[in-house]
C-alpha cells in the first residue's frame, strides 16, 4: 500500500509539474492555423475568459504566426450563437478579414473540439497548429490535439480571470492535473467548469 501511495503521489505530482511547465511555454513558431479553444459566450458576446483567448489569437495573427485563425466550439441549449461563431464575429470586429477565419461550430468540450478541428483542418490539407487557451489548459489541449493527429504547440493567453490570482492558478493546476490524468487513463474528456465553459 505504501508503494502504491508513493506511486500515486509521483504521478499526480509529476503531472502537476508538467501542467505548470507547459503553461509557461509561448511558442510562436509559424503554423498552418492559430486555433482558439472556445469558452462561454452570451448572445454572441464572448465571456471574459473567451475574450482573453481571442485577443491572444489576434496578437499571434498580427505577428504573422499564421494567416488563418480557427475558432471552435458549439452552443448550449437555448443559445443563439455557437462559441465558434461568436469568436469569429469578435475577431472580424477587431479587424481580421472574415476569409482568414474558419469557424468550427461544434464541440462541447476540449476533446470534441480538437477532434473537430483536426478533421476540418485535415480536409483542407492543414496539419500544424498553435493552440490558444488558458495557460493551465495548455498541456491537456496539446496532448489531445496531438492524439487527434495535429502537429500542435501552445501560445496561451496571459490575461483574463484564469490567470489573475495565485489562488485561481493553484485551483486551475489542480483541476487540469486531474483532468489530464483522467484523459490519459480513459481517453475520455473530463472538462471542469474553468476550462471550457466560462
Amino acid at each position: 500500500m505504501v508503494g502504491a501511495l508513493l506511486a500515486a503521489i509521483l504521478v499526480v505530482g509529476g503531472t502537476a509539474i508538467r501542467v505548470w511547465q507547459v503553461a509557461r511555454i509561448d511558442d510562436r513558431t509559424p503554423a498552418d492555423a492559430i486555433v482558439v479553444l472556445g469558452a462561454a459566450q452570451y448572445s454572441g458576446t464572448p465571456s471574459s475568459v473567451f475574450e482573453a483567448r481571442l485577443e491572444q489569437a489576434l496578437k499571434l495573427y498580427e505577428a504573422g504566426v499564421s494567416p488563418m485563425i480557427v475558432t471552435v466550439g458549439g452552443k448550449q441549449e437555448g443559445d443563439l450563437f455557437t462559441e465558434a461563431a461568436a469568436g469569429k464575429n469578435y475577431l472580424v470586429s477587431r479587424g481580421v478579414p472574415a476569409e482568414a477565419i474558419m469557424a468550427v461550430e461544434e464541440g462541447s468540450d476540449t476533446l470534441r473540439s480538437v477532434e473537430a478541428v483536426s478533421r476540418d483542418m485535415g480536409e483542407l490539407g492543414l496539419s500544424s497548429s498553435v493552440l490558444v487557451s488558458d495557460p493551465w489548459h495548455s498541456l491537456r489541449t496539446r496532448t489531445m490535439a496531438r492524439d487527434s493527429g495535429l502537429d500542435a504547440w501552445t501560445a496561451p493567453t496571459r490575461q483574463g480571470p484564469a490567470v489573475f490570482t495565485r489562488n485561481s492558478q493553484f485551483h486551475a493546476i489542480a483541476r487540469e492535473t486531474g483532468a489530464l490524468i483522467w484523459y490519459q487513463i480513459t481517453h475520455f474528456s473530463a472538462d471542469f467548469p474553468y476550462t471550457a465553459e466560462q
